[in-house]
């Protein structure tokens, strides 16, 4: 397997039902899945057993605050997005990660001695849909 370094991983979001664009200024982002789990144990086994449920997603982004990019813009809380990650960049057969999502939360940050900064966090709706450019 060979490493892949990040500084080729690109955002793309939009209101719900909007055209995709890149985000600016990204300094890392992240998506999170997991799925619950049901309990099948009964009376007389040994060990607990499972099978899997629901799964749910969440997805979140840092930034240098820009606000004139676009992208960030519409990153509000409460909004409805649509997004497609590209961890290793948008060229051909490149893996990418595509679905809606409702914003709940965004921080923007300012200190004397630094940048200003912002930090996107959303909940997915429905299920991240797995592809390639």
């Amino acid at each position: 397997m060979t490493a892949t370094k990040g500084t080729t991983g690109v955002i793309k979001v939009a209101v719900t039902g909007g055209t995709l664009a890149a985000m600016g200024e990204v300094r890392s982002f992240n998506i999170s899945e997991s799925a619950d789990t049901i309990e099948t144990s009964v009376m007389g086994q040994t060990a607990r057993t499972y099978v899997s449920s629901l799964t749910s997603a969440e997805i979140s982004v840092d930034v240098y605050w820009d606000d004139a990019d676009a992208a960030q813009l519409v990153m509000d809380a409460g909004a409805g997005i649509i997004f497609e990650w590209n961890p290793t960049g948008t060229g051909s057969g490149e893996k990418k990660y595509s679905g809606a999502a409702n914003i709940t939360s965004k921080e923007i940050s300012v200190s004397f001695d630094g940048m200003v900064e912002g930090s996107f966090t959303a909940q997915v709706t429905g299920a991240v849909t797995e592809g390639a450019n």
